[in-house]
C-alpha cells in the first residue's frame, strides 16, 4: 500500500510532494477528505502514538491552550479527528512503514523508501 495524506494549500507539502515519484499512490487531501477513525487506526498501528501524530505547531493548538495541558492519548486521537489542522502532516504510508511529518531526516527516508 502507498499513501499520502496533505493539505494541498501547505507550502511545505506541495515542495514535498514534488520530490516523490508519486506513481501508486492513493492521495488524500485532508482539508477536503478529513481522515476517519479507521484511517487513523491506521496510522496509529504504526506510531502506536497518537501524539507522534499530532501537529504541535497548529495554530489552534496555542488558541486553545492545549499547549499547557496535560494532554491524554485518547485526548490526541480525538482532537485529530475533529480538526484536520490536527494531523501533522504529511504523513505517508509506504508498505509497511510510515512517515510523519516534514522533518528533513523523514522526507530524505521517505524518498529513499520510494526510490
Amino acid at each position: 500500500m502507498k499513501k499520502i495524506y496533505h493539505l494541498k494549500t501547505c507550502d511545505t507539502c506541495k515542495r514535498i510532494l514534488k520530490q516523490i515519484n508519486l506513481d501508486g499512490f492513493e492521495i488524500q487531501e485532508i482539508k477536503s477528505s478529513p481522515v476517519d477513525k479507521e484511517q487513523l487506526q491506521e496510522m496509529y498501528a504504526f506510531t502506536n502514538s497518537y501524539e507522534a501524530l499530532f501537529n504541535k505547531r497548529a495554530r489552534l493548538y496555542k488558541e486553545q491552550g492545549l499547549k499547557d495541558k496535560n494532554i491524554s492519548e485518547a485526548e490526541y486521537k480525538e482532537l485529530i479527528l475533529s480538526e484536520y489542522t490536527f494531523l501533522k502532516r504529511p504523513v505517508a504510508i509506504v508498505d509497511d512503514e510510515i512517515f510523519v511529518g516534514n522533518s528533513k531526516k523523514t522526507v530524505e527516508e521517505l524518498i529513499a523508501k520510494n526510490a
